[in-house]
């Protein structure tokens, strides 16, 4: 649990308890909320994250998520969060995941007189055609859309990354839904920017090896472009598989799983970022890409296509187009184009961060409650 006390002059405003299954920075949800939390500093009266407990910390009871050992599914301590939550009296509770730290702090924001907003991150219908097969969306994905559909129903307002995730969230029973996009760290935001690239020499992934990410694509990109490095970050059940594949292709690397600064550090030396995923709910290393002054390549299925302010920062890999082709396409465009698309990149990037600060701050005020 992550705790953070603004200056006094923040003392009359809001009260706010965060509960998610991810933990800070592991996932994309993870890195979401440490960054949203990272955003709101000062902009409250307190607030409060409770969460599966990160690396180095006392580990919280958990089990392994099926179909994806490399993540584990956390068992929230109820005296820990008991004894904080009633000193922080929260106005509002939000719920970011359907998970047991999730639905434990709904049924505290019904205790407190709290008020509850809900957050979407995970299409459950997609994923579980991925991992678990017939079966398994019988015995797992269905129970979690179920518990996802009951969580919704319960808050007083649901949040999404995407407009497109509207319908969805309406068709659960959402009473509210509100769309607000993602925040940025200040690693991503204050650091000077590296010389904008002009030509793609070095490519780079970042996220979970699963098989959403649609890594083959990349391992094929490295096998057709030969004179392009590629550097992937990341863990997830396909390590093998690719450390298999870089031992096959010396212009592959693996790096493995990164932090904060690391990530950093890797876009600030790359030309481009690729996201080729099956399914991506927003995308948030590629606005972090774009943030560092590197325009990413992001597949047509990504969340982020949803926000036609960013899409002149950002390149856009069609539905049925191989990440071959799409590189040589991009790799055809004159120097001066790559250029002028990376410094929009950072312009709208810090656009969106600034607008989404804003958003959560007045979904909070608008739903915060009780605190009793």
């Amino acid at each position: 649990m992550a705790e953070r006390a603004p200056p006094e002059a923040a003392a009359p405003g809001l009260r706010v308890a965060f509960f998610s299954d991810a933990s800070a920075g592991r996932n994309g949800t993870g890195t979401y909320y440490q960054d949203l939390l990272a955003a709101l500093e000062g902009e409250l009266a307190a607030m409060a994250i409770f969460q599966p407990e990160g690396p180095g910390a006392e580990a919280d009871p958990s089990i392994p998520l099926p179909g994806d050992t490399t993540q584990r599914l956390g068992l929230p301590r109820p005296g820990r969060v008991r004894a904080r939550l009633r000193q922080l009296q929260p106005h509002v509770v939000v719920a970011a995941t359907p998970g047991p730290y999730g639905l434990y702090g709904a049924r505290w924001a019904r205790r407190l007189g709290s008020g509850l907003v809900s957050a979407y991150h995970t299409d459950f219908a997609q994923l579980s055609a991925m991992y678990w097969g017939w079966l398994g969306q019988r015995l797992v994905a269905a129970p979690a859309r179920a518990v996802q559909g009951r969580l919704l129903r319960r808050s007083e307002a649901a949040v999404v990354m995407a407009p497109e995730f509207v319908p969805t969230v309406r068709a659960a029973g959402a009473r509210q839904v509100e769309v607000v996009g993602t925040p940025l760290d200040p690693a991503f935001l204050e650091p000077p920017l590296a010389a904008p690239p002009r030509r793609i020499g070095r490519v780079c992934f970042v996220g979970r090896l699963a098989r959403e990410k649609n890594l083959e694509s990349l391992v094929q990109a490295a096998s057709d472009w030969p004179a392009l490095d590629f550097a992937v970050a990341g863990d997830g059940p396909l390590r093998e598989e690719l450390e298999a594949a870089a031992e096959q292709r010396p212009n592959l690397r693996l790096l493995g799983w990164l932090d904060r600064a690391g990530v950093r550090a890797l876009l600030d030396d790359a030309d481009l970022l690729v996201l080729p995923s099956h399914t991506e709910t927003f995308g948030s290393i590629a606005l972090e890409a774009m943030a560092r002054g590197r325009p990413p390549l992001v597949a047509a299925a990504a969340g982020i296509h949803a926000w036609p302010q960013l899409a002149e920062g950002l390149f856009r890999q069609e539905a049925e187009e191989p990440l071959s082709a799409a590189l040589g396409r991009l790799q055809a465009l004159p120097p001066e184009a790559l250029e002028r698309t990376a410094g929009r990149a950072r312009e709208l990037a810090c656009a969106l961060h600034k607008d989404t600060v804003a958003a959560w701050l007045d979904l909070l005020h608008r739903y915060g409650r009780g605190g009793a």
